[in-house]
């Protein structure tokens, strides 16, 4: 795993990524910026978690969803969940699905 999250770290880091509308309201709950996901995301050693999520309207088409939890440039514990979205066979963006602060 520790290549899928360098990939994502590059996605990051060349500002292809984006927020869903949930990720959006929990950062505003939180007053989490895109920087403060952004730097977490860069400052994780790995990742925490990796989950299949079958879409329902497609019979054979998996997707896997990362769960990363680490550290902003303050020390702010922050918990996202996202998935690399491909065009082509190659990694385009990294779509944010949730973006809130971690609980411990």
């Amino acid at each position: 795993m520790a290549d899928i999250l360098v990939t994502i770290k590059r996605t990051i880091l060349t500002g292809n990524y984006y927020f869903s509308e949930k990720a959006r309201l929990e950062m505003e709950a939180d007053g989490l910026t895109e920087l403060d996901v952004a730097e977490s995301i860069l400052n994780a050693v790995a990742i925490y978690k990796k989950i299949h999520s079958r879409k329902p309207y497609r019979e054979h088409q998996r997707e896997y969803l990362y769960i990363i939890q680490s550290t902003n440039l303050e020390g702010l514990m922050i918990y996202t969940k996202g998935k690399l979205v491909k065009k082509a066979g190659i990694d385009t963006f990294y779509f944010l699905i949730s973006s809130k602060k971690a609980i411990w």
